[in-house]
């Protein structure tokens, strides 16, 4: 299917605009999927708030001019399925690494992150990055560990106090 200018300008400009308010991009190559299988992959990327694209290399690397993921340059080689990251840094990694355990065909080419590239096999290290909830759970957690301690420390002190009370009055009852 050909596509005229203004079809390829537009596409262009929408990938452009997504990868500029992107947080990470994963590149891989779909080659031998079916169409079934992509569907899925397009569901699944929408109920994680991930952007998937399939678009011509060529527009492509226009489309990643001026963006964190223009260092992905070189990686526009053969059919590849395009996922950005919109509110979670590892959410399209996540969403690579467990589809392509179910369907082998789809291999990771490379990713991004803040406008550095990452070979494939690191996909592992950006899937297991935290959500954001989960990120602010652990912070929390931080956060109240030196308060709980403090008080659980105050609370020691009447609680030792009493303890050697009871046991002179156990002494003297004795």
């Amino acid at each position: 299917m050909t596509l005229k200018l203004d079809d390829k300008k537009q596409i262009v400009a929408e990938v452009s605009q997504v990868a500029s308010a992107a947080l990470s991009a994963v590149l891989a190559d779909y080659r031998g999927l079916t169409a079934g299988q992509m569907t899925k992959l397009r569901t699944q990327a929408r109920e994680q708030g991930v952007y998937v694209r399939i678009v011509r290399n060529t527009l492509a690397q226009k489309a990643m001019k001026g963006t964190d993921f223009e260092c992905l340059d070189n990686d526009w080689i053969g059919p590849t399925v395009l996922a950005f990251s919109m509110q979670d840094p590892g959410a399209a990694a996540r969403l690579f690494k467990t589809f392509a355990k179910d369907n082998q065909r789809l291999e990771v080419k490379a990713l991004a992150v803040g406008g550095r590239r990452y070979a494939a096999g690191d996909i592992e290290v950006l899937a297991s990055l935290p959500t954001r909830n989960q990120a602010l759970a652990i912070l929390l957690g931080l956060m109240q560990a030196p308060v709980a301690n403090f008080v659980r420390g105050l609370n020691d002190i009447p609680s030792k106090f009493a303890r050697a009370l009871a046991q002179i009055k156990d002494q003297k009852a004795a």
